[in-house]
């Protein structure tokens, strides 16, 4: 390493980062970084900036991040925007069977704030714990403040899945496959339906709601309602005894299976029968769907397969592999035909 010239205090005690020295010399951090390692190409007057950097902000290098870029910690640092109760666990099984089977071990953090927080807080992160690379399940905006992604010394790759609330974004909001659902009922002779839906602050539910709305349209069917929900069963029973008994409806699209069971609790309290009477389906293939009675009918969504693809696109990039394509959601996707959907009743087809 460069013998580093002595430096002036820095005011208020806030350690200096290789960003900051980077900035103030005109160069990349990928340049700082040669002049630490006393790279013998580097041009004498490049070098004689980062050093007169170094020495006015008293920049020292962190012997932990210098060490994760020397040997192999075989630790991946995993980030969720809040703790993990909340979080699928699918996908942190997936992602750790991926990362056991090519021997690594995985540390979960939960990084709370926004966006330009969580990439503000990566730095140190990187300072306090030895990582081969990091996996982060949120998103982590770039910030003229804060660290570039492509500037910290171990692979990132972000799968963007949640938001700050742990609300579906992007791709895996997707609600594509709920369009063959639709048209599965429509060939079983149904023509009019209800969507009850999500929360609309959720991506996913807007999704559902408008995939439903155009297959409806496409397929010149009839959408006797759209009733707004909260992903609560309660707001599927208010749904069932309120709207869907009296509407005439002989299929119902639920944007979660929770709302589905509470609709189909609803409708059953009036004597009205699922699936003789009306049809009903929901999203996310909860455990509950596979014993309740009717079992339902579902949108399953592989998220054990989830993590594995994105600790793989990961580990390619620490093994200078070329990179991994994600999934689309399309593939993550699947329906499961079960006993709450069937044929249209004769008197209505």
């Amino acid at each position: 390493m460069r013998e580093i010239p002595s430096a002036r205090p820095r005011a208020g005690g806030k350690r200096p980062t290789i960003h900051e020295v980077a900035r103030l010399a005109g160069v990349s951090h990928q340049t700082v970084s040669r002049f630490l390692r006393n790279d013998p190409t580097m041009r004498p007057d490049t070098a004689r900036k980062v050093a007169k950097a170094v020495a006015e902000l008293g920049y020292r290098p962190n012997l932990a991040a210098r060490t994760m870029r020397t040997r192999r910690s075989n630790r991946i640092a995993v980030i969720i925007p809040t703790s993990a109760e909340r979080f699928p666990l699918g996908v942190l099984s997936g992602a750790a069977a991926a990362a056991h089977e090519a021997g690594y071990l995985l540390d979960i953090v939960g990084l709370e704030g926004d966006a330009a927080a969580r990439a503000a807080r990566l730095e140190a992160l990187l300072q306090l714990e030895s990582t081969d690379g990091i996996l982060s399940f949120t998103t982590l905006g770039e910030s003229t403040d804060g660290p570039a992604l492509a500037d910290f010394p171990v692979p990132i790759v972000v799968d963007g899945v949640y938001d700050d609330h742990l609300r579906s974004l992007g791709a895996f909001a997707d609600a594509s496959v709920a369009a063959d659902l639709l048209r599965h009922l429509a060939d079983r002779g149904h023509r009019r339906f209800v969507h009850v839906a999500g929360h609309p602050e959720w991506a996913s539910a807007r999704a559902r709601r408008a995939v439903y709305e155009a297959t409806i349209a496409d397929l010149r069917l009839e959408s006797c309602a759209v009733v707004e929900g909260d992903w609560t069963p309660h707001s599927g029973w208010e749904a069932a005894t309120e709207v869907i008994a009296g509407s005439g409806a002989t299929a119902v699209f639920a944007a979660s299976d929770q709302v589905a069971f509470g609709v189909i609790l609803g409708l059953q309290s009036l004597g009205i029968d699922v699936p003789r009477d009306i049809s009903v389906f929901g999203w996310d293939d909860d455990q509950l769907g596979r014993c309740f009675r009717p079992t339902l009918t579902t949108v399953a969504v592989d998220r054990e397969r989830q993590g594995r693809e994105a600790v793989r696109r990961l580990l390619a990039l620490l093994r200078g592999e070329p990179p991994i394509r994600p999934p689309e959601a399309a593939e993550l996707n699947r329906i499961i035909l079960r006993d709450s959907t069937g044929p249209a009743p004769r008197r209505i087809a």
